[in-house]
């Protein structure tokens, strides 16, 4: 059905109704993801002050960033189940309001550990707090968890398969838009906030000892009265970014339906599954469903393998291309700063650009568009390679180039995988998708390393060259699959009810 059509059968009210209903949906969804990232992009910024204040090593927040990373995405896989079967509004403010009240706790983390310790300071009270710090993040990104697939769930119920790539990716720049009002958010905190203690020569001699600075020059100092004037500010990192996901939570609770029939309008045309709606109805199980849909689709699958392809050449490029830039281009560290703002800044550009493209030119075939976006950032990659001496004006405009283009598939697998298992079973669908791509996330983070080290960084950036490829041809052994699934369910209820139907028929005849 073409989209200009799509609500050509109805009646020009209920037409009216049901976009701002659409509109509705997605701008409280977006806003409401986007605070999602509030509580959980604070504590990047909270490091430095947890550090200067109590000494808590890189390797202890590495250890618990990496557990919380593995939770995350096991969370999202596990909700994928629950929010197909219950209410997605819900469960989405329910974890909001989780992930605030983990905040709060991480905030008065300390208040905790001397409770539990009856000591205000030294090893035991450190110790303790490390543990308690690990204890709220791992539940805090387990709570990260439910964010994502009630929106997998929502979506692809107010937005036709044939516009969902285009307003999809749109929605899908709150990440950014979330993750970067955080950053400015806490900066501002730390830099403002806290109690100003740059008179206590014992609060100095601490933050110095921490931080492992010189006291003695203008340069250590200036470090060290930082933190000492803005003592305990990290505190304020997770209280007020806290306080907003809990006015976050009644946005979405207050603000969200779940489909178009609980606020009385239609069905979008042609999503129809074949779920009888019939009072008394019988209605195979939700698990023979996603057998059919996401279990055995070879489509679901051949997108999950591609999402682990992505993420290696994506987060190879997002966290290791700095690194290289200093250390293999002779970069300044600024100039690599500038290069992740750039690269994130065309990663929004592009991600919006490729659903339209997916929407206008392949007719919402998201895999069609994911093939062209992962060839054109192998191509910029293997242009930054062959040309190693260009300006760095050159370097981080086709490290851009990359970005612009690697960042739609992130996107349109999810859109994808909605489409392939239909809006009744899409969250199960991306959490499936997730699970793999933070396995590529992994590989990329321990392989990236090893590699660079044993054989230098050129074999790095020829290895995500390759990568590239590999995740083209996976794309391109979907060219001919349809746009979505939704003939696939209809084919699936339709066989269900014949079989029942004919069991029916047999016992009737011969009896029980």
């Amino acid at each position: 059905m073409e989209k200009n059509n799509i609500y050509a059968s109805w009646d020009p009210d209920v037409a009216k109704r049901f976009k701002s209903w659409q509109l509705r949906t997605i701008v409280v969804s977006m806003i409401g993801y986007a605070i999602y990232y509030f509580v959980r992009k604070n504590f990047s910024l909270a490091m430095p002050g947890l550090t200067a204040q109590y000494g808590i090593s890189n390797t202890s927040f590495g250890i618990v960033i990496g557990i919380g990373s593995l939770i995350y995405g096991f969370s999202r896989f596990a909700n994928g189940f629950i929010v197909d079967k219950f209410s997605a509004r819900t469960i989405m403010a329910i974890g909001l309001l989780l992930c605030a009240l983990s905040n709060f706790a991480f905030g008065w983390g300390v208040n905790i550990s001397a409770w539990i310790t009856g000591v205000s300071e030294g090893p035991d009270l450190i110790n303790m707090l490390i543990l308690v710090m690990g204890i709220t993040i791992v539940l805090n990104q387990a709570f990260q968890g439910v964010g994502y697939p009630p929106c997998a769930r929502l979506l692809p119920c107010w937005i036709h398969p044939s516009e969902l790539a285009t307003k999809m990716s749109i929605w899908n720049t709150s990440h950014s838009i979330g993750a970067g009002a955080a950053v400015i958010a806490c900066g501002y905190i730390m830099g403002s906030m806290g109690t100003d203690l740059s008179n206590n020569p014992e609060i100095i001699n601490r933050v110095a000892a921490n931080l492992k600075l010189d006291p003695s020059t203008a340069e250590g100092m200036n470090q060290i009265l930082q933190y000492a004037r803005h003592w305990d500010a990290w505190q304020w990192c997770f209280w007020i970014p806290a306080v907003i996901a809990v006015f976050g939570a009644a946005w979405l609770y207050f603000g969200l339906r779940d489909d178009p029939q609980s606020v009385g309008l239609p069905e979008l045309p042609g999503t129809k599954t074949g779920k009888s709606t019939a009072s008394g109805a019988k209605n195979p199980s939700h698990g023979r469903f996603l057998k059919v849909m996401v279990w055995t689709n070879r489509w679901i699958w051949t997108l999950c393998i591609a999402n682990v392809f992505v993420y290696v050449m994506r987060m190879g490029i997002l966290d290791w291309g700095p690194k290289f830039l200093t250390e293999s281009r002779g970069m300044s560290i600024e100039a690599a700063a500038w290069s992740v703002a750039v690269f994130e800044f065309f990663a929004i550009v592009g991600t919006i650009a490729a659903g339209w493209a997916t929407d206008h030119i392949f007719n919402g075939k998201a895999h069609r568009m994911c093939l062209v976006c992962m060839a054109a950032a192998a191509i910029f990659m293997t242009l930054f390679i062959l040309f190693p001496n260009m300006p760095v004006v050159g370097s981080i405009a086709l490290l851009a180039g990359a970005g612009f283009f690697i960042y739609g598939p992130q996107a349109l697998i999810g859109i994808g995988s909605a489409n392939q298992a239909t809006k009744e079973a899409a969250a199960t669908a991306n959490g499936l998708a997730g699970i793999f791509g933070y396995v590529g996330s992994f590989l990329s983070a321990i392989g990236v390393g090893i590699i660079a080290d044993t054989y230098g960084w050129n074999t790095v950036f020829y290895l995500i060259i390759g990568v590239g490829i590999l995740g083209a041809v996976t794309f391109a052994t979907m060219w001919l699959a349809p746009r979505d699934g939704y003939a696939r369910s209809q084919a699936f209820y339709a066989s269900e009810a014949k079989n029942v139907a004919e069991a029916e028929e047999n016992i009737a005849i011969n009896g029980d």
